[in-house]
């Protein structure tokens, strides 16, 4: 068999895979390197190190320079789109012709480039992206920050267009799968969970004594999820909320001092955080956007016990069976109290099994990945 080689153009450095799109990226380029693909992966650098560990993986890993400031917030383009170009990359993609992934529209800059035309061209979604920023425009307060995110969201629903370039699209949920093959009908369009780096469910039988809320505390979205939580569900029961995750605000740090069953976790180390999501009696998560495919609801639900989550969390996943859900605050204080002092067995177990890796297994996607791009 001929040897498959695949240029992989990914938005920033994907590893140490701390964040949900970087863990797709890093755990599809170890699927795909273990199913015999040359991978040749072009990253974005801005605010990482370049990463030894992705030689293991890849037969070539070049970096480029973003271009951020003010010239590229100032062009048509989304500021996410117009930073990421480089003159050297498309030198690199037009050496030769394998097929291409572009990992989000972030990468897409030379997605209609003329030089590209008539190559295996896919893009990789991870969010509706227009959406994405509009909700970050809602939930942000600073005016500044506000401003920008609206502009950019404009800007990318009219870049979106740009997509009919490509060959097909890759999509990490149903409902945006959905979404796109409306938006182009002529294009194939392809469900393909996202990648996530679990082989097998962990989750321990038993109870734990706390619950426990996790994500990035710098992103608006997540750091209103956890105000709501600790404002609207756990202000008035006394039942133990962790909040665990990277840089919270001062203004969250001060709102859980108020109260003595809430603790804040800034900024843990995986191996603390791995061990926050195991012991936890119940992991909640909470948005207020159905865009993508939540990686850290998969991540916990391979390693967690009890998982209790609004209905935003879960569309377009397929994952309801896994999860309590909750409407609103009052319903959600309900379940809590009834998870809380329920057991987590052994049938949880096997029906978390059989349903992930029935549809989450990294393996089974890489070859389905494998089939789109070379079918």
């Amino acid at each position: 068999m001929p040897e498959k080689h695949l240029h992989i153009v990914s938005f920033s450095i994907p590893f140490p895979a701390n964040y949900g799109g970087v863990i797709d990226v890093f755990y599809k380029l170890k699927a795909l390197h273990k199913a015999g693909i040359k991978i040749h992966l072009h990253c974005y650098q801005y605010d990482r190190p370049e990463a030894q560990e992705l030689n293991l993986y890849c037969d070539s890993v070049t970096y480029y320079p973003r271009k951020t400031g003010i010239i590229s917030q100032l062009s048509l383009k989304p500021y996410i789109v117009e930073s990421r170009q480089s003159d050297e990359l498309l030198k690199n993609l037009v050496s030769d012709d394998y097929p291409i992934l572009f990992e989000g529209l972030h990468s897409c800059f030379y997605l209609n480039h003329k030089t590209l035309q008539g190559r295996t061209l896919i893009y990789r979604e991870s969010n509706i992206e227009h959406h994405y920023y509009y909700n970050l425009f809602k939930s942000e307060r600073n005016p500044g920050r506000k401003a920008f995110f609206l502009l950019e969201s404009l800007k990318l629903r009219l870049y979106q267009h740009k997509l009919k370039y490509a060959t097909k699209m890759l999509v990490v949920s149903q409902t945006d799968c959905d979404y796109l093959a409306k938006q182009f009908p002529e294009k194939e369009v392809v469900y393909l969970p996202s990648f996530h780096g679990n082989s097998e469910v962990k989750s321990q039988p038993g109870k734990g004594d706390y619950v426990l809320y996790h994500g990035n505390l710098s992103v608006g979205e997540n750091a209103l999820a956890a105000e709501y939580l600790v404002k609207e569900v756990f202000s008035d029961i006394q039942i133990p909320l962790k909040i665990a995750g990277l840089n919270p605000s001062e203004k969250l740090i001060n709102l859980v001092s108020e109260f003595n069953n809430i603790e804040l976790i800034p900024n843990p180390a995986q191996a603390e955080m791995e061990a926050l999501i195991r012991n936890a009696q119940i992991n909640i998560l909470v948005t207020f956007q159905a865009t993508g495919l939540k990686l850290k609801l998969l991540n916990t639900l391979y390693n967690g016990r009890w998982m209790l989550v609004n209905r935003e969390m879960l569309a377009g996943t397929g994952l309801e069976k896994l999860c309590e859900i909750a409407g609103d605050a009052v319903e959600m204080k309900k379940k809590i109290s009834f998870l809380f002092n329920t057991e987590f067995d052994q049938n949880q177990l096997v029906d978390r099994s059989e349903l992930l890796q029935k549809r989450f297994s990294d393996a089974e996607n890489a070859k389905k990945l494998i089939k789109e791009v070379w079918l």
